[in-house]
């Protein structure tokens, strides 16, 4: 059973790195902090969401996760066209094209990014030998430690200048969005 909870896990977190990978590249003067930030974001939400998941058992969350891909997808488009609107024409505050850390986006992303795990804690109700909170906990720890990685990583990526970074970071995030849009919608 722990290895289907942390293979869950890493699925879960897929998006998650995604993001984060793109975040680490387009953040002005990243730093560890940044990373730190991200991944309690991103492992603090998919911990959360499977425990809220459970609780909902299968009553509200369906009428949720009708909605889900569709709240992701707007989520997402918006933070992406945002990061690219802000690249293509500067503003003041941000006139090299490099996002700054806003805690309202990483939140958006961490409650889009995770909406799938609300699902998974739907499932969870159901199985009787489960061990929620251990599971909940791997789930979060592994989505921590690679939104940690991801953030790292995309830091260590040899920097494209400001507007081309937020650019490539935008249609990332919206090409993310799309992506659960699609599974949500049309692959079920």
């Amino acid at each position: 059973m722990l290895i289907s909870i942390l293979l869950i896990g890493i699925s879960l977190s897929m998006d998650a790195f995604a993001v984060s990978v793109t975040n680490g590249l387009t953040l002005k003067n990243f730093n560890v902090r940044h990373a730190l930030w991200m991944g309690l974001y991103f492992g603090g939400f998919q911990f959360l969401m499977p425990l809220l998941g459970y609780l909902l058992g299968s009553t509200v969350s369906h009428y949720i996760m009708k909605f889900g891909p569709y709240i992701s997808f707007a989520l997402l488009a918006f933070i992406g066209g945002k990061m690219l609107l802000e690249s293509i024409k500067p503003g003041e505050e941000e006139a090299d094209g490099m996002a700054e850390l806003r805690h309202k986006n990483l939140l958006a992303a961490a409650v889009a990014t995770s909406i799938d795990a609300l699902a998974v804690g739907v499932s969870f109700a159901f199985q009787e030998d489960l061990k929620l909170l251990p599971s909940c906990l791997l789930i979060g720890c592994t989505t921590f430690v690679i939104s940690f990685g991801g953030a790292m990583l995309g830091s260590r990526i040899p920097k494209l200048n400001g507007k081309k970074a937020g650019i490539v970071g935008g249609i990332v995030l919206i090409g993310i969005g799309l992506k659960l849009l699609i599974e949500g919608v049309f692959l079920k």
